[in-house]
């Protein structure tokens, strides 16, 4: 069944499970999952959409908002306009414009800047800390974490989107999983270890959402 979310037609689609509370959710295709207790009546979740709305439709323009983000081309915080050329063995940036053979091109770049730029920058922010114990740094890409930290294998992951970031964007995600090493939890001593390497990491954290 379709709603309006805002002005916008939209597909709702619910999914009974045995969960006790009932979500809300805005897939790749803009579709509105509603997860939902079994034995929950379609009126109550038609009456719940209505009254929230408004709070949907920011959560429909942030999905708009990342789709739109997703499909174009980042590199370290700037926006390219990409030109295919089978004929180019390797890209090339200029100016405003990155040329490469194809995607499978240009997604081995950024993997291998991912890993260049992630050990540079580390390396850089481990000078932030004393003690910090013999690390390493790994890549992956995740849907929901920016990085990760390992104490025990001593190890810190760091999503491969990250690359698409600033670089002050990604040395705070470096320094925020570096902290880990001395609090595991996002305790107030933790905040207070981080914002000694990184003074306005309040802002990159508002920034990283955007």
């Amino acid at each position: 069944m379709n709603i309006k979310i805002g002005n916008n037609d939209v597909l709702v689609k619910i999914v009974y499970k045995n969960n006790k509370n009932i979500y809300f959710r805005f897939d790749d295709k803009l579709n509105l999952i509603v997860t939902c207790p079994k034995h929950t009546l379609d009126e109550y979740i038609f009456s719940l959409i209505e009254k929230n709305n408004e709070s949907l439709l920011k959560m429909y323009e942030k999905m708009v908002d990342k789709k739109t983000y997703d499909n174009e081309f980042w590199y370290l915080g700037k926006k390219y306009n990409v030109v295919y050329n089978k004929e180019l063995d390797e890209i090339n940036i200029n100016n405003d414009y990155i040329y490469a053979k194809d995607d499978e091109a240009l997604e081995q770049f950024l993997l291998q800047e991912a890993k260049r730029i992630f050990t540079l920058e580390a390396d850089i922010c481990s000078k932030c800390f004393n003690n910090l114990p013999e690390y390493k740094i790994k890549l992956r890409k995740m849907k929901t974490r920016w990085g990760v930290c390992n104490r025990k294998d001593n190890s810190i992951t760091l999503n491969t989107e990250l690359v698409k970031k600033d670089i002050k964007l990604i040395d705070y995600v470096i320094i925020h999983e570096m902290a880990h090493f001395y609090e595991g939890n996002h305790s107030k001593a933790f905040w207070n270890i981080v914002s000694l390497a990184c003074p306005n990491y309040k802002q990159r954290r508002a920034d990283l959402k955007k």
